[in-house]
Order: C-alpha cells, then structure tokens, then sequence
C-alpha cells in the first residue's frame, strides 16, 4: 500500500512524462504545504522560471483557500509581465480541489489561458 506522498509522487511522474513546458506555452507548477502554496511558470526546454508567486509574499492573514486564490492572481500578474499568455498546468501530483483549484481558478480569472 502506498502512503500519501508515495501516491502523490507516482502521479506527479506520470503527469511530468505527458507535460512539458516550452518557451510558447511554458508549465504553471504548483507546489502546496501545510502551511504555504507556491506557483512558478517554468520553460522546461531551457530550464527557466519565467515567473514565480508564493503565499509568504502575501502581507495579509487569510485562510488557506483565500490565500491560494491571491497567489493565483499574482501568477497571473507575474506571468503577463514575462509576457506569458497560455500555460500548460501541472498540478504536481495533488488533487485538482480545493487550494489547488482555487489557485487556477483565480489564475485563470487573472488573464491566463490553459
């Protein structure tokens, strides 16, 4: 039987085999713990951040899926200064729910397109 993060890990390899960010249409990576959520748009062929947005960076205290929803904007934001319109979107392996649904969907209400 597979722990959690086992789990989360075999998924994350199968989805990474399948996505591939290109300088076009670079990967939208999300990463949550505990605690915190991150975001970087990432051109996986020349092996850059193009962009990149965390909840520590957030000055306010909100509750978990509030603070996915401002990372999401900032991604957006973060990303259209990199000139960034479409990105492919990795949700490394979590469950498209919750946090990580709410950062896409603030993502996408930003501007970006995927």
């Amino acid at each position: 039987m597979l722990t959690k993060i086992e789990r989360r890990l075999k998924i994350k390899t199968r989805v990474r085999g399948k996505i591939s960010g290109t300088k076009e249409c670079p990967r939208l990576s999300v990463f949550r713990s505990n605690k915190q959520i991150y975001a970087q748009v990432i051109d996986d062929v020349n092996g850059v951040t193009l962009a990149s947005a965390s909840s520590l960076k957030v000055d306010e205290k909100l509750p978990k899926k509030e603070m996915a929803a401002k990372v999401g904007e900032m991604i957006a934001n973060n990303a259209k200064e990199a000139g960034v319109e479409k990105v492919a979107f990795d949700r490394n392996g979590y469950l498209y729910h919750g946090r990580i649904k709410e950062l896409a969907d603030a993502a996408r209400k930003g501007g970006l397109k995927f």
